[in-house]
């Protein structure tokens, strides 16, 4: 409802109007007298006052009488004479009772809650029978004192709707219609022209205009005394009541102050009762109570005391049974306020009001306490203190627990207000009202799943509020778990859909909250979890964009999102802050000195990267190591194959901790055997990984030798990891091999002989020797076989241009001549090339070719190796082929001839010697590009065509 507009200049010409006489209120209007208080908007004592004489002349601006008297006057006693009739606001012009209609016996400076009828509920609250009566006691209101005060304005009938129009049009009328235009135009030194009088009467009218709108609002309430009235009243004066101008929000304040004594007196309720703002009405009020202003606070303290008497009773109405545990602890709680502050402390303090109406009101009025008290926050022109304003927030919802219903409507309101609210103390009021949200476990996941309802990367508002979150420390492990588990719950989804957008939300929640350290105890002791949690959202984003992420529609409206913003950037982030939050500084360093963050984020190297992270972690931090250890038992078992191979990639490398065998079986080598035949060869590397580490428990060895049947048929795989792995594992068993398995192991390791991967080649040769070694005496004979086989093999690829692989062959033939019995010549050992040594390649071949005579075809295996692809081999072996010839039997040469050696293809198993190409005819080897070998060749050729033209020649093999 509009009021009039009155501004310095009108409170000045105004305050000192000429009186007119006032009989009843019915004529109350144009011309009637106002005390000083009354000038003040019917404000303080509320009470009916006899105005004494006043030696002032009485007035009258609608004649010309007034100008004409003073006309002759001196400029300076017009000048007084004009402010005499304008003037004071403190100052009596009535020779006429006025009627206020108030409590003549209800004293505003002196209120006081009387307690001493609530000792009882204090000493047996139980026993509490709530009655009118009862309630008056408490809030210090007798019902008889109202009564008479408003007597006199029962006796007029309610004001109609229609007239309430009237008055409201003639009012806009005066400011809006001919005489605005007219005070324009007159000349500004013109004071006393009849235009300016006419203004100073208009507004003289108003201002008694005023006071009967007032006693015309008690007299609608007094005459229909229901709740729906003070409803329509409120909308009516809720924009005045929250006016940025202090004369607007002043009468607007004490109307509501006078309407609310009138209710609190003669409140009828009648079922049903409709007031539906009560919770916005309370949060209103009690800001005003808090008004820099001090009128406006005085006026709302009074009407905060007649709304607590008005609330208690429509309490006790709404509940069936008086002795409702909800309004019983109410009614303690203002009892127990009360007593410790006096009334002035009571209502200087708004939060003091909120902590008596918190327990009156239901979730949906405590939602309007709440919004309304947030539009107050973010209007930085309102008048009422924010700090007032922040603690009637927060004492609202730290009180009020689990009885809001709207907390999802609350966030929206809270974040929209964060980017416009730029004042320090009231933006830490904003976020500790989140906090204050976000601690209470019933509200946890919504605050959570509002909050990661919008854009990121964060702007720095919510930035803010994630790093800034002030939360009690019991409650700060809770609050960081739950965002975990948003994340968590991510990664149980299949990996072909795209990526839920919560997930990289709350991986940008969970990065501005460890840089902000308000939860660091939570951080340290979720670190397991967060760690692996964040390590596998780096699996899950490898690669992607946020194109592939289910982004919620509209929520990047008229934004852009830079290509430079991935979900892999954000959980690198996450995982960096983590670490450096929880003093894993070196940790941190060693990832990035050997570039572990590049290998996390590469799809092929991901569990190179999370292998030297948990490395780093049991090398600097072995109490955490094994907490995250400890972790991932249960956890390797769920989630999808991202989510189990880099938990199995971290847990693999932990089982070098001294701790590991603590571990029962089932969760250690049983859980290996599987991985073993598991389908991803990734799986059956990391088994192989984490056997390798166990078996230097000696308690747990004899459970992995049951693994050695799956072990030696990974040793035919294609990968070189898993092929060398086995290897080194059955290094560390081949001691404790049954004979049948040491037999079939040495058949398969010699077929790894000349294995083009130079790793694979020599530790395939390295496990020979140790098999040979671990054979018992008893079983020599069984396996001499294959260790004559093996010494052809052995002396070239002592040759080898790989001087590891070369190194090895020496060293495992001088083991099989040791299972011999036999001394080899120095010459073995000599690490320059045959073809430039010849007599030393001469001096090898002659004890050889004794040796194995009648044992092994030496000739035959030798050929096979001169299409080997290795230059080195195929050299070696036809320079041995032609010293050879000087060695071997020659009736044994005249018998099969010498075709086969020329140019015969020999029919041997392939499958022995992966190395071999094909034909074994050294008339071939003439055309061969390289020009060492086609000497070498036709050398050996010639020797060959030699014994075969000569067969009465006898060559004795010297001894």
């Amino acid at each position: 409802m509009p009021l009039p507009y009155r501004g310095r200049g009108s409170r000045l010409a105004s305050s000192r109007v000429a009186s007119t006489s006032v009989h009843s209120p019915r004529r109350a209007g144009r011309g009637a007298p106002w005390s000083s208080h009354a000038l003040r908007l019917t404000r303080r004592r509320h009470s009916s006052e006899q105005v004494p004489p006043g030696p002032e002349p009485q007035a009258d601006f609608r004649s010309g009488k007034w100008l004409q008297e003073h006309a002759g006057g001196d400029a300076r006693d017009s000048q007084q004479t004009a402010r005499a009739a304008m003037g004071s606001r403190h100052r009596i012009c009535s020779q006429e009772e006025v009627v206020i209609p108030c409590d003549p016996d209800n004293d505003s400076g002196s209120v006081d809650l009387q307690l001493s009828n609530l000792e009882d509920i204090k000493k047996d609250p139980s026993s509490l029978e709530l009655t009118d009566s009862d309630i008056f006691d408490i809030t210090g209101l007798s019902q008889e004192s109202f009564i008479d005060s408003f007597r006199h304005l029962t006796q007029q009938g309610p004001v109609s709707e229609a007239n309430v129009e009237r008055l409201i049009q003639s009012i806009q009328e005066v400011f809006n219609g001919e005489l605005q235009m007219l005070i324009e135009e007159e000349p500004l030194h013109s004071l006393f022209s009849s235009v300016r009088q006419e203004v100073f009467i208009t507004i003289a009218n108003l201002r008694q205009t005023f006071q009967a709108f007032s006693e015309m609002l008690q007299s609608l309430v007094v005459k229909d005394p229901h709740l729906e009235n003070l409803d329509t009243i409120f909308k009516q004066m809720d924009p005045w009541l929250q006016s940025t101008k202090d004369h607007e929000r002043e009468r607007a304040t004490a109307s509501m102050a006078q309407v609310l004594k009138c209710l609190s007196r003669h409140l009828s309720l009648k079922l049903p009762l409709r007031f539906q703002r009560l919770g916005h009405f309370v949060a209103l009020m009690a800001l005003l109570c808090g008004d820099s202003v001090t009128e406006v606070a005085e006026e709302a303290a009074e009407g905060m005391h007649c709304l607590l008497h008005v609330t208690l009773r429509l309490k006790c109405t709404i509940y069936d049974k008086k002795n409702h545990p909800n309004l019983r602890r109410a009614m303690k709680k203002c009892q127990e306020l009360l007593e410790l502050y006096s009334i002035k402390q009571f209502y200087s303090c708004p939060f003091k009001i909120a902590q008596i109406f918190e327990a009156f009101l239901n979730s949906n009025e405590l939602f309007q306490f709440v919004m309304t008290t947030l539009d107050g926050l973010e209007n930085l022109k309102h008048p009422c203190t924010q700090k007032s304003a922040g603690e009637l927030l927060i004492t609202m919802v730290k009180n009020a627990e689990s009885r809001f219903e709207k907390v999802p409507e609350i966030m929206g309101v809270i974040c929209a207000r964060l980017s416009i609210i730029s004042q320090p103390r009231v933006r830490r009021q904003i976020i500790n009202t989140v906090s204050l949200f976000i601690s209470r476990p019933k509200y946890t996941d919504i605050v959570i799943g509002h909050l990661l309802c919008h854009p990121v990367p964060y702007d720095r508002h919510l930035a803010e509020l994630w790093r800034t979150l002030e939360v009690e420390l019991p409650s700060t492990t809770w609050i960081l778990w739950r965002l975990l588990r948003k994340l968590q719950k991510c990664h149980n989804e299949p990996t072909h859909e795209k990526m839920a957008y919560v997930a990289v939300a709350a991986t940008d929640a969970l990065y501005e909250v460890f840089v902000g350290n308000r939860l660091q105890a939570a951080t340290f002791r979720l670190f397991p979890q967060l760690l692996m949690t964040l390590l596998i959202q780096i699996h899950h984003s490898i690669g992607l964009t946020m194109s592939d992420v289910a982004v919620p529609s509209g929520l990047y409206t008229g934004q852009e999102m830079s290509s430079e913003v991935t979900p892999l950037c954000f959980a690198i982030q996450a995982t960096k802050s983590l670490l450096l939050r929880t003093l894993c500084w070196q940790e941190f360093n060693i990832m990035e000195k050997n570039k572990g963050w590049t290998l996390l984020e590469g799809k092929e190297c991901h569990l190179q990267g999370v292998s030297l992270l948990a490395n780093a972690l049991l090398e600097r931090n072995h109490l955490l190591a094994q907490k995250v250890m400890y972790l991932l038992v249960p956890l390797l078992n769920r989630g999808n194959d991202k989510h189990k191979l880099t938990s199995a990639g971290f847990f693999v490398e932990l089982l070098q901790s001294p701790v590991a065998r603590r571990l029962p079986s089932i969760y250690s080598i049983v859980r290996l055997k599987d991985w073993l035949h598991h389908g991803n060869r990734v799986f059956k590397f990391l088994a192989l990984r984490g056997l390798r580490y166990l078996i230097k428990h000696q308690d747990m060895r004899e459970d992995i030798r049951s693994l050695l049947p799956c072990i030696l048929d990974l040793l035919c795989e294609t990968d070189e990891k898993i092929v060398l792995l086995a290897i080194q594992i059955l290094l560390q068993l081949v001691g404790t091999m049954d004979f049948t398995t040491l037999t079939a192991m040495m058949k398969t390791l010699f077929t790894l002989f000349g294995d083009v991967r130079s790793d694979v080649h020599r530790l395939s040769m390295t496990l020979f020797g140790a098999s040979i070694k671990s054979v018992k005496y008893t079983d020599k004979k069984g396996v001499e076989n294959q260790v004559l086989d093996s010494l052809v093999p052995l002396l070239l690829y002592s040759q080898d241009e790989n001087d590891a692989v070369a190194e090895e062959s020496r060293q495992v033939l001088t083991i099989c001549a040791q299972f011999l019995k036999w001394k080899l010549p120095q010459e073995v050992y000599c690490k320059d090339p045959w073809y430039i040594s010849p007599s030393e390649a001469g001096t090898v071949c002659k004890f050889f070719g004794k040796k194995c005579q009648g044992k092994v075809n030496l000739l035959a295996q030798t050929l096979m190796f001169s299409k080997n692809a290795k230059l080195p081999i195929r050299r070696a072996a036809v320079l041995f082929v032609g010293l050879l010839l000087k060695y071997v039997d020659c009736s044994e040469l005249r018998t099969k001839g010498t075709d086969w050696i020329e140019n015969e293809i020999i029919s041997i198993d392939l499958h022995l010697q992966p190395g071999f190409c094909g034909h074994l005819d050294l008339k071939a080897l003439l055309h061969d590009p390289e020009p060492s070998l086609c000497i070498i060749a036709s050398q050996a050729l010639f020797r060959v065509q030699k014994v075969g033209a000569e067969p009465d020649s006898r060559q004795s093999i010297p001894g």
